[in-house]
């Protein structure tokens, strides 16, 4: 065991799958000599001679490729500098990655990851910083995989690039370095598609993902014996696992979601709404969500009171234990 975060997390399974499996490849803007805007890939270029590649900066082309390598019977896992110049390239990942596996009938799939660095937090640009999950969690085809600690971090991913459809990994950077735990050395596997409680609790059930998962454990903590709070980390949007969602609210009565993302339309509000279609004899409060605003992120100053904040969750935690 190995005490990493999350970034150190990633870099180590991106090298346990490349010396695993000589299909898989790794290729973005600067990943390779620079080791990424983020340093994720550091040091993988001259370990891994031929199979971590620069880009020139075409998300369209990137992915692109990656789809045409994937259909192939490779493995490339791809990275885009932060998740707001995704769009460039969403006519491949909605029209071709997503649906090779339908239009052809399973003859071919597309076991390709695009990662992308996500959320706000680090005082960058409104592309650098947004959080438009549901995007891709409507797009049938796509797996989205969301992790918020290293343990997480590191089996997700390599569960990513085995999986045989194409999976999109966003990766919350305002706790890239800020979160740390001990890290199995070896190559491991966590399943997609299935939540994880963090904390057991009999009063109301939080869901969350990505960055907001410390908050919502730091108000946890501090709300200790003013209520029992279960808390679930969902993981993985697509596909969600509903039913760990339902079974906890099942037990608690109550249920709160928190996300950083816009608030209408959003991942948040689809939780809400399964859980009023296939609990709601099990509710004793309104279901309820703390989200982000129906705005572009704000820059800079603003920044903080657009991400909710703890005492913006503890607030609705207590809200809706008291209704």
């Amino acid at each position: 065991m190995t005490v990493m975060n999350i970034l150190e997390a990633v870099r180590d399974g991106l090298r346990q799958e490349l010396k695993a499996d000589p299909d898989v490849v790794l290729f973005g803007e600067d990943i390779g000599r620079n080791g990424g805007v983020f340093r994720t890939t550091d040091g993988l270029f001259d370990e891994f001679p031929g199979r971590v590649i620069d880009t020139p900066l075409a998300e369209l082309g990137i992915v692109a490729s990656a789809v045409g390598m994937a259909a192939y019977g490779m493995r490339p896992v791809v990275e885009i500098q932060f998740s707001g110049f995704v769009y460039g390239a969403m006519e491949q990942l909605i029209s071709h990655a997503a649906r090779l596996r339908n239009r052809t009938r399973g003859k071919f799939t597309c076991p390709m990851v695009l990662r992308a660095p996500y959320s706000g937090g680090i005082r960058a640009l409104e592309h650098h910083s947004e959080s438009m999950e549901a995007f891709y969690v409507h797009t049938q085809g796509l797996k989205v995989v969301i992790p918020s600690n290293p343990y997480d971090a590191k089996g997700l991913l390599i569960a990513a690039i085995r999986d045989p459809d194409p999976v999109i990994f966003l990766e919350p950077k305002r706790i890239y370095r800020a979160v740390k735990a001990e890290v199995p050395d070896g190559s491991y596997v966590v399943p997609l598609g299935r939540a994880s409680i963090l904390r057991e609790g009999t009063d109301i059930t939080v869901v969350s993902w990505g960055s907001m998962m410390k908050s919502v454990l730091d108000a946890a903590t501090e709300l200790q014996g003013k209520a029992s709070i279960e808390v679930l980390d969902l993981r993985t949007l697509s596909p969600m696992d509903t039913a760990s969602i339902i079974a906890s609210v099942e037990k608690t009565g109550r249920l709160l979601v928190v996300s950083e993302e816009p608030r209408t339309c959003s991942v948040a509000g689809e939780i809400l709404a399964q859980v009023a279609e296939r609990a709601m004899l099990s509710l004793q409060a309104p279901p309820r969500r703390v989200t982000g605003f129906d705005t572009i992120m704000p820059l800079y100053k603003m920044e903080n009171d657009y991400i909710p904040s703890k005492d913006k969750i503890m607030k609705a935690i207590l809200d809706v234990v008291s209704y």
